[in-house]
C-alpha cells in the first residue's frame, strides 16, 4: 500500500548536488508532505520593512526541502509529481531587488511589501485592489546529472526554478529523471504570480505542500511538461475584462520590457499607483504573452492585466 511521509523541516540545501543526502526514501505511489521556507530562508518576517533587505545573507537564498529518493526512478524515466494540496502559512512578501528583474535599469532602489495571507483566497494590495491567491511552488526539480554545488536560480531541463504559475493544486508535473532515485527537491513557493515574474519576486511565502510521486518507466521527455486540472487557467479572474499593453520589435526581451513599461504607465494614470507599486503589481497579476513571433522578425509581446482585481470595475 502507498504510504504518506513527512519531509524533515530542520534541514535544507541551497545548491543542486548529486552528493546531497536524501532526507526521505519513498516508493512509487507514495505521498510526501513538505513544509517549505520562503526564498530568503526566513530572513524576513511579517513585521519587516524595506530596510531589512540590506541585511539579507545571499548565501541563504533558495532553501530547498529534500532531496527525496524515489525508488525505481532511473535516468531515462519520467517522474510524475501530482500536486495534491498547497496552502500558505499566512503571510508573504514581494520586493524590488536592485540589479534583478525585467526592468532592473528602471528601478535601482529596494522596495518591500508584506501581505496578510490569512483571510482565505484573497489578499489586499490596496483597499480597492484585491488579488486572488493561487499558490504554487516556484522550484521543483530532480537533481541534474553531474551537479556539484550548482546554483538553484537558473532552471534547466531537470526543472528547478521554473516559476511556472500553472503548477497549482491539481496539476501534475512531469520531470525527466537524470540521476538514480531522481533526488527531487522543492521550495521557493509563491502565493500568486503573473506569467513572467516581472520584478523577480512573486508573492513569496512559506508554504505547506502535499505531493504524490509516480515513476513512469521508459518514458523519456526532453524537459519539464505538465498537465493542469480540467478548466480555465485563470478561474479566479476569468469573469472580468482584461487590459493589454504591447511591445513590438525584433527582440522578445526588449518587447517584454516595453509592454511592461506601458502597463506601469497605464496603472499609474488609471489607478493612481506609484511606479514601484505598479511594477510590483505587474509581477503579481500581469501575464506576459508572446502574441506573435512569425512576421518578418517583428515580434509582439502583450502584458495582460485582469481588471477584476479592481473592486467596482
Amino acid at each position: 500500500m502507498a504510504s504518506t511521509h513527512y519531509c524533515p523541516t530542520d534541514r535544507v540545501h541551497y545548491t543542486w548536488d548529486t552528493g546531497n543526502e536524501p532526507l526521505l526514501t519513498v516508493a512509487d505511489g507514495d505521498t510526501v508532505v513538505f513544509e517549505t521556507r520562503d526564498v530568503f530562508d526566513d530572513q524576513l518576517g511579517p513585521d519587516s520593512d524595506t530596510s531589512a533587505l540590506a541585511g539579507v545573507d545571499w548565501e541563504r537564498v533558495y532553501p530547498l526541502a529534500g532531496p527525496v529518493y524515489v525508488e525505481g526512478a532511473e535516468p531515462g524515466d519520467t517522474l510524475a509529481v501530482e500536486l495534491v494540496d498547497l496552502h500558505t502559512k499566512g503571510w508573504g512578501w514581494t520586493a524590488i531587488l536592485p540589479g534583478f528583474g525585467l526592468l532592473s535599469e528602471d528601478f535601482s532602489e529596494p522596495y518591500l511589501r508584506i501581505f496578510d495571507l490569512s483571510r482565505g483566497d484573497m489578499t489586499q494590495f490596496r483597499e480597492d485592489i484585491s488579488i486572488p491567491l493561487t499558490p504554487f511552488m516556484g522550484t521543483m526539480g530532480v537533481c541534474p546529472a553531474g551537479a556539484a554545488a550548482q546554483s538553484i536560480m537558473p532552471p534547466g531541463t531537470f526543472g528547478g526554478n521554473m516559476d511556472t504559475r500553472q503548477l497549482v493544486k491539481g496539476t501534475t508535473l512531469f520531470l525527466p529523471v537524470q540521476v538514480e532515485g531522481a533526488l527531487f527537491s522543492t521550495g521557493d513557493a509563491h502565493a500568486c504570480q503573473g506569467d513572467g515574474e516581472i520584478c523577480v519576486t512573486g508573492l513569496e511565502a512559506p508554504m505547506y505542500a502535499v505531493m504524490r510521486f509516480h515513476v513512469q518507466k521508459g518514458r523519456t521527455i526532453p524537459a519539464p511538461q505538465y498537465r493542469t486540472a480540467p478548466g480555465p487557467l485563470t478561474p479566479a479572474v476569468n469573469y472580468g475584462a482584461f487590459y493589454g499593453t504591447t511591445g513590438v520589435g525584433g527582440d522578445l526581451y526588449a518587447a517584454a520590457q516595453d509592454a511592461t513599461r506601458a502597463m506601469i504607465a497605464h496603472l499609474g494614470e488609471t489607478y493612481g499607483l506609484s511606479r514601484e507599486d505598479a511594477y510590483v503589481l505587474c509581477s503579481l497579476v500581469v501575464d506576459l504573452k508572446i502574441s506573435e513571433i512569425v512576421d518578418a522578425g517583428q515580434y509582439i509581446v502583450s502584458a495582460v492585466l485582469p481588471e477584476s482585481i479592481f473592486l467596482g470595475v
